[in-house]
């Protein structure tokens, strides 16, 4: 592809998002599958601008509108060229010419809104510090609590591109082997920092190329989302519930820390989801899991699963806030979260997942959200409604916690944003 034919795959892309307010990956991912014969090279640097602009999406839009220009993906990418690339005006009308797969030529409210731009750097004094930090307001007076003074740090952090990282399946390899075959097919990597199972890549690569992957010795996963599942100790033998489990990431990794040894309950409203774990669950060979579908409001089969189970992991519904570096279009591009349904709903799980938990059990909350209403102010708000539970210690976590609890980020931990709780039943 050429240059121009690439922003103009990459405006295509943009107008779909728009179009179908869909996380950006996967409207990302189905053109690149309708479209087999763009190559490697042409496909990184077709994602290198297509999510460098979702990253950029307030800033950017902040100086359209100063200008008095439209918003849309197509002026967007034009402003981009001059902001981030520090293009001329020639160069960027030499780019959209409409000869061949070039983007249309550059018409006359466009030059005039160009000339009113200005040129780079992208950031200007004026600049408020949401924008600059892309930060939507939703959510900044939550980050302004969690952090205070060190609110920007944080969010700079979120504005960075996520490693790549890799847990090794321990019922099939260990981790030693598995990052030696895939330096040995020339990708550089290294363990994390952090979790004993994982794996860093220093580059984004295609999944497929990597050693293991077809085979479920190893199985892309951010450390903190292996930390988040480890944080439950689960041990072999016993019997453990994951209440929100989704499509098995977290579960998958539970089963290999039980070396395939026990009974694993795999728990989601969505069947799906439930059902894109199954495949997974297949390649890694573990077999100790059952997955079922939660019905809403009175569940007569959880109910009588009451106090059976030695632990139980909530990787709750949340605002996805510590994800961002890795969905930056979920700041902007699938509306604003319901922060006060949010919560209501993290609250009903819960308390329904807490009935599962047998006396000297434990219970981990989980939510990749760094907003206080849906961390630290959720579990306590749990304790205080429900005797017999209290904050737990953790047993081999490799971060310090705080009164039962703790944040991960990427400015502190390297990880994708997280909160964890440990909550121990005592009676």
């Amino acid at each position: 592809m050429t240059p121009s034919a690439i922003l103009a795959a990459t405006i295509e892309i943009m107008e779909q998002q728009v179009e179908r307010s869909g996380p950006l990956d996967l409207i990302t991912g189905r053109y690149l599958r309708q479209r087999r014969y763009i190559g490697s090279k042409d496909r990184s640097s077709l994602m290198v601008r297509v999510f460098g602009l979702a990253r950029r999406h307030f800033r950017i839009g902040w100086r359209l509108e100063r200008a008095g220009a439209p918003t849309t993906p197509r002026a967007r990418v034009i402003a981009d060229l001059i902001l981030t690339d520090d293009l001329e005006l020639d160069a960027i009308s030499a780019l959209f010419n409409g000869e061949g797969h070039a983007p249309r030529a550059l018409d006359s409210s466009e030059w005039s809104w160009l000339l009113r731009l200005g040129s780079s750097p992208l950031e200007t004094s004026e600049m408020p510090a949401p924008v600059r930090l892309e930060c939507p307001n939703w959510a900044w007076n939550g980050l302004k609590k969690a952090f205070g003074e060190k609110t920007e740090l944080q969010l700079q952090s979120l504005l960075q591109e996520a490693p790549l990282d890799l847990r090794v399946n321990t019922l099939k390899t260990d981790t030693r082997r598995a990052l030696n075959a895939i330096k040995k097919a020339g990708f550089l990597a290294e363990f994390t920092p952090l979790s004993v199972t994982g794996i860093r890549l220093e580059q984004r690569v295609a999944l497929g190329r990597l050693p293991g992957l077809l085979e479920g010795s190893v199985d892309p996963q951010d450390e903190g989302s292996q930390l988040a599942a480890a944080a439950l100790n689960p041990q072999p033998g016993e019997r453990i519930a994951d209440f929100c489990a989704g499509a098995g990431g977290k579960t998958l990794a539970m089963a290999a820390a039980m070396r395939n040894k026990g009974r694993i309950l795999a728990l989601d409203d969505d069947q799906r989801r439930l059902d894109r774990a199954a495949p997974r669950l297949a390649k890694a060979g573990v077999d100790i899991v059952e997955r079922r579908l939660l019905t809403p409001g009175r569940d007569t089969w959880l109910k009588r699963q009451a106090g059976k189970f030695d632990g139980v992991l909530i990787d709750a519904p949340c605002s996805g806030v510590g994800a961002w570096r890795r969905n930056p279009d979920a700041r902007w591009g699938r509306g604003q979260p319901d922060i006060a349904s949010l919560t209501k709903l993290q609250s009903e799980i819960l308390d329904r997942a807490a009935r599962l938990v047998r006396p000297g059990g434990r219970l981990v909350y989980v939510t990749c959200s760094l907003i206080p209403e849906e961390n630290e102010l959720q579990t306590s708000a749990f304790l205080s409604r429900t005797p017999g539970f209290s904050y737990g210690t953790p047993i081999n976590f490799p971060v310090k916690t705080d009164d039962g609890h703790v944040t991960l980020t990427p400015s502190d931990t390297g990880t994708d944003g997280f909160f964890i709780a440990w909550l121990n039943r005592e009676i």
